[in-house]
């Protein structure tokens, strides 16, 4: 059974991640498909509008057969860590043939060659990115600036905007690919009508999930109804109804500010990705900051992306230290099922024989400093929560067997 992998947040899946997920099932000639999907908090270092759970149905009522779970130690990281990790643990089923994503570019060569030359990154490359960084420029310029002087000195360019954020993803997978030597062959399909970060909308029915977000906000979420599929629509209203949705950094704000509360600057030191001196700076903004926003507002520079700013402070929340990190381990430990199909549970069948890692759709199945995040994540979630729900929710990861349909 031919399979394409696919890497998917859905926070909320909307009419462009299904037009994604049927084309890639088209262009790759796939049977199945499946889905490397981040848990309850994501990689711009924020929640996820509503749980893993919920996603997890949305995608296997948009098509996908099986749905595994990006640990939370890459799904909250950066472009590089983020796709190593999703491309590992897809390498690691046994089963997926081809991997299909988005990108800006809409051409897979490109990235393919520069691929091959990235796999080890060249010390003039690193130097370039050091440089630009130094300019004040953000990480992603800088990343995309060393790319493109990178191909143009092995006459390799790629002809395109390389710091746009799906490409960056884009060359992440193809570079992880080959550090793994994957047999799993890459193909793209290009992203039209929404940016990944465009959050004003200019079509009728294609709309990114950052607008989508800023309309449930704002408005209500009726006002997503044209934007997303119907079992998209009625999972969202049915988890509002009970009350676990919409979820925002908003929620968890007053257990950050508790965090900045009880330490002092050099304890944050020690906190993933907090250098020159970032510690301080939050220390000494967040007294004056009456909101998430409030702070991001006066966090932000040029150097530091939003993004960048979400994931210290969500590893602040966490207290992710380069030390657990580091204990959690740099490669996928297990492969979690969060839900299948009939199509998927054939799958899974194959990947008994087939996979590299165990297979989990218990916790209780595997004692590894890595699931223990995903655990943490999961209880943290549920804070954000009506308290009457809280109690049952911070144990769910326990109890709750993967989603079938």
């Amino acid at each position: 059974m031919k399979t394409v992998g696919v890497v998917v947040e859905y926070n909320p899946l909307h009419n462009g991640h299904a037009y994604h997920l049927q084309e890639s099932k088209r262009q790759t000639g796939a049977e199945a498909a499946v889905a490397v999907m981040s848990g309850h908090f994501l990689q711009r270092g924020e929640p996820a509008i509503v749980n893993k759970w919920a996603r997890t149905e949305m995608a296997l009522r948009a098509g996908v057969d099986l749905v595994l779970e990006l640990p939370f130690v890459f799904a909250v990281r950066n472009a590089e860590i983020f796709s190593y990790g999703a491309v590992a643990t897809l390498h690691a089923t046994g089963v997926v043939d081809t991997l299909c994503f988005g990108s800006e570019s809409g051409k897979i060569d490109w990235m393919v060659k520069l691929a091959r030359h990235l796999t080890v990154e060249p010390e003039s490359f690193k130097d370039k990115i050091r440089q630009a960084l130094d300019s004040g420029v953000s990480y992603p310029t800088a990343y995309g600036l060393a790319v493109n002087d990178f191909a143009a000195s092995q006459g390799l360019s790629p002809g395109v905007n390389v710091s746009e954020p799906n490409n960056i993803l884009g060359l992440g997978y193809c570079v992880a690919l080959e550090r793994l030597k994957s047999p799993i062959v890459p193909a793209t399909i290009q992203r039209t009508k929404a940016g990944y970060h465009q959050s004003h909308i200019t079509d009728n029915r294609i709309a990114s999930a950052t607008a989508l977000r800023k309309l449930i906000f704002e408005k209500d979420l009726s006002a997503i109804k044209p934007y997303v599929p119907g079992a998209t629509y009625d999972i969202l209203n049915r988890f509002a109804v009970a009350g676990h949705f919409p979820m925002s950094w908003d929620l968890f704000f007053p257990y950050l500010q508790s965090m900045m509360i009880a330490n002092q600057p050099d304890e944050l030191q020690f906190i993933l990705e907090i250098t020159e001196g970032l510690e301080n700076r939050i220390m000494k903004t967040m007294p004056h900051a009456g909101s998430f926003d409030s702070l991001m507002d006066q966090l932000k520079t040029k150097r530091y992306t939003w993004n960048r700013l979400q994931r210290v402070l969500l590893y602040t929340l966490f207290r992710l230290t380069r030390e657990k990190t580091a204990r959690a381990g740099s490669e996928p430990a297990y492969i979690r099922v969060l839900g299948f199909t009939d199509k998927g549970r054939s799958l899974l069948r194959k990947m008994k024989d087939k996979s590299s890692l165990p297979v989990i759709t218990r916790i209780g199945q595997v004692k590894h400093p890595m699931l223990d995040l995903d655990i943490r994540a999961g209880m943290m979630y549920a804070m954000g929560l009506p308290e009457q729900l809280r109690e049952r929710e911070k144990l769910r990861d326990y109890w709750q067997a993967p989603v079938q349909l």
